[in-house]
């Protein structure tokens, strides 16, 4: 099996001034880091939104793929 293109991206967003430092990302900005899968046919096969935009790419990922309903990876 193949995933086609794995990639995160942020998305800015508003939250309380107190909790801006863990939501500010390596750009400055305060956003939430957004995963996104896509087939090899480029149709979203899985998403993953929330995290904080402090949160490093490889713990998004990781998260991903250990929580129930995860991200499943071909051998």
């Amino acid at each position: 099996g193949c995933l086609g293109a794995l990639d995160g991206t942020y998305i800015n967003v508003r939250v309380p001034s107190k909790d801006r430092g863990r939501y500010r990302n390596r750009k400055g900005q305060v956003s939430v880091n957004v995963l996104g899968v896509c087939d090899r046919n480029m149709n979203f096969a899985y998403m993953l939104c929330g995290w904080e935009g402090s949160a490093a790419d490889n713990r998004v990922l990781r998260d991903a793929i250990t929580r129930e309903n995860s991200l499943r990876v071909p051998n």
